[in-house]
């Protein structure tokens, strides 16, 4: 409740608006808003829905629906999560904590000779960014292949048919975002 009430502190006296001209938009009063905003009170749905139409945001906003829970927002590359390996050999590694509400997953997949991204790139609603660290890769995307070298990147929709394979000896590692997170 608290941190609501904040919330909709930040966002009134970013947008420069008085506690008194929210309330009267809002409908409310000006000691109900207070007392929101201090967390002394919660606002009924339909109250909630009044002051995010007045802030120009959403009610989702406001309770904090997109924000990741963690305190500790940093992961240290040695503490990346192993995810799975495929049967090429390929492994996926998560690079931030696993946490409900996030809306791109982030992962690190290296691609030792001969592996493939199968049964990670699958096709679904979204998109992908993929960004090559290391090794080269060639990579299909609706039947048209791309050579991908360290630090080319690839943008597309999840929806389209796509994979990628090392046919290089060399070890590639390939840094991939996806939304939504899927693993």
């Amino acid at each position: 409740m608290k941190r609501l009430g904040g919330r909709i502190k930040r966002k009134r006296e970013l947008l420069g608006m008085s506690l008194g001209e929210v309330a009267r938009l809002a409908g409310i009063s000006s000691s109900a808003l207070s007392q929101i905003e201090n967390a002394k009170s919660f606002p009924s749905i339909v109250t909630l829905k009044a002051v995010a139409n007045v802030l120009h945001t959403t009610v989702g906003e406001l309770v904090g629906e997109n924000e990741v829970i963690t305190r500790i927002p940093l992961v240290r590359f040695a503490e990346k999560i192993f995810v799975e390996r495929n049967d090429t050999g390929a492994e996926l590694y998560l690079l931030t904590h696993r946490e409900q509400g996030k809306q791109m997953g982030t992962y690190l997949i290296v691609l030792k000779k001969g592996s493939t991204t199968e049964g990670f790139l699958k096709e679904h609603s979204g998109q992908e960014f993929c960004h090559l660290l290391s090794g080269e890769l060639e990579f299909e995307i609706d039947d048209t292949l791309y050579k991908v070298k360290s630090g080319d990147s690839l943008y597309y929709n999840s929806a389209k048919s796509h994979k990628a394979v090392n046919t290089k000896s060399v070890t590639a590692e390939m840094l991939w975002v996806v939304t939504p997170a899927n693993f």
